[in-house]
């Protein structure tokens, strides 16, 4: 996972150069608290209806999602998740940052992450 603040890099700079590189951009649009966090990742992912909105629920999805992106056959893709400041400080931030990390290096090429630091 890689971490960027919004003062280096815009998210349309970076869809740019994910785009650039022949992957398609998945963007998780900024959530500051644990729930909400989870219900973005949600709704953007796509998740089924019994997604059960908790840490483990997510690391579930995002395996599944990753298996999903093995077998189809688009290009690889890149998350490209806005994080404010006020979620950095909450005690779930590191957790999914981990879960974030165990999905990409479960799904090797096909998926990557990019956390942007908002202000």
């Amino acid at each position: 996972m890689k971490i960027y603040s919004a003062d280096t890099w815009t998210v349309e700079e970076l869809q740019e150069q994910v785009s650039d590189a022949g992957r398609r951009t998945v963007l998780v649009p900024p959530a500051s608290t644990k729930q909400a966090v989870l219900e973005v990742f949600g709704q953007v992912l796509d998740f089924p209806e019994y997604y059960g909105v908790n840490l483990d629920a997510l690391n579930d999805s995002l395996h599944d999602y990753a298996d999903a992106l093995s077998e189809d056959d688009g290009s690889p893709v890149t998350m490209i998740w806005q994080v404010p400041a006020a979620y950095r400080t909450d005690r779930s931030f590191g957790v999914v940052c981990e879960i974030l990390q165990d999905a990409e290096r479960y799904a090797g090429r096909d998926l990557a992450v990019i956390a942007v630091f908002q202000h």
